[in-house]
């Protein structure tokens, strides 16, 4: 009988096991997140970056909790990026979003405490967004061919959101390919640089095109071009450098931006595909697309190791880039 009585109870055990099991997964599924997620934005407030993250973090934290823009500007990405490739406390709640600076920054700055790629996880690429060549509304150049004519006879200045950024190597591009005489003058983000160039303090710059764009239409900058390989649908009548200046050695000339949001390479598998899902979210909300329309962006879809090999082929576009420039 006691025999019996047992065996009953083992039996019960294991059925309970069972039931309990699928719960459990579902409940160790739902905990992530347990804290506030901070989201890194590795420049200064005011530029495209930090505009888009408030963005997606205003977005996300309605599918997730709390989330928390942070900037952390410095060496062009770099002091942020190496932060985040050393982890610490907190770091399966953090998030950074990356842009070119991070493919970038490996380039041109030796002995830097990170690989950039194989140190994070990739999550999801959110847009790509063209560079507009600008100049300010009193400037003397109207075109591209007017400007390249005088520098190559006086010394120009362009504007950057730091070394390492987008802006700063689509500026160097321009200069190895005119071989115009163009100094840099960087900034620690767009924000600052935007002012310098609104007043005139510096010639020209190849900016993102979201923090540009109102001054365009308002008529405070004048573009000279834009640096996709087609014309923006939002700057229709604003030709590609590659092709108002094949003449001009600027045939192959065509750099765009991508932002996107990675993580140190130790956060969680369920935290990777959490944030994902919350994003294909994110990116589907109609006011999410309306943002991006408003700022000139594309939508972009690379996810996880298509994101990973997206960025791995940005990191030889640059090195070529860096190569040109004699950056290296």
């Amino acid at each position: 009988m006691t025999l019996m009585i047992s065996t009953f109870k083992r039996a019960l055990s294991v059925l309970a096991l069972g039931v309990t099991l699928p719960f459990a997964s579902i409940a160790q599924a739902a905990e992530w997140p347990t804290d506030t997620v901070r989201m890194v934005v590795p420049y200064a407030p005011g530029g495209t970056t930090d505009i888009l993250s408030r963005k997606v973090a205003d977005l996300l934290q309605q599918q997730i909790g709390t989330v928390v823009v942070e900037n952390r500007p410095g060496a062009g990405s770099t002091m942020a990026t190496g932060q985040l490739a050393r982890g610490g406390r907190g770091a399966d709640h953090t998030i950074l979003m990356a842009s070119p600076g991070h493919t970038i920054g490996p380039v041109i700055y030796k002995n830097l405490p990170y690989e950039p790629v194989k140190d994070f996880k990739f999550i999801r690429n959110v847009i790509e967004i063209p560079n507009v060549m600008v100049v300010p509304a009193d400037s003397p150049y109207n075109t591209v061919e007017e400007f390249i004519e005088a520098a190559k006879t006086k010394e120009m200045t362009f504007s950057s959101a730091g070394v390492g950024s987008s802006i700063h190597m689509s500026g160097e591009l321009f200069k190895t390919m005119t071989d115009t005489q163009m100094t840099h003058v960087p900034f620690r983000g767009s924000g600052e640089a935007l002012p310098a160039l609104l007043s005139g303090d510096v010639d020209v710059s190849f900016e993102n095109m979201p923090t540009v764009l109102p001054h365009i239409k308002s008529g405070k900058l004048k573009a000279l071009a834009v640096t996709s390989a087609e014309p923006s649908p939002y700057l229709p009548d604003v030709k590609p450098l590659s092709k108002i200046g094949a003449d001009l050695g600027l045939g192959d000339f065509v750099t765009t931006a991508w932002f996107g949001l990675i993580a140190d390479d130790k956060m969680s598998d369920q935290a990777v595909e959490t944030l994902q899902t919350a994003l294909d979210k994110v990116t589907q909300d109609q006011s999410f697309k309306d943002f991006v329309a408003q700022i000139g962006g594309e939508p972009a879809t690379e996810e996880g190791d298509a994101f990973r090999d997206y960025v791995e082929q940005d990191v030889q576009r640059w090195q070529r880039v860096a190569g040109q420039a004699e950056l290296q």
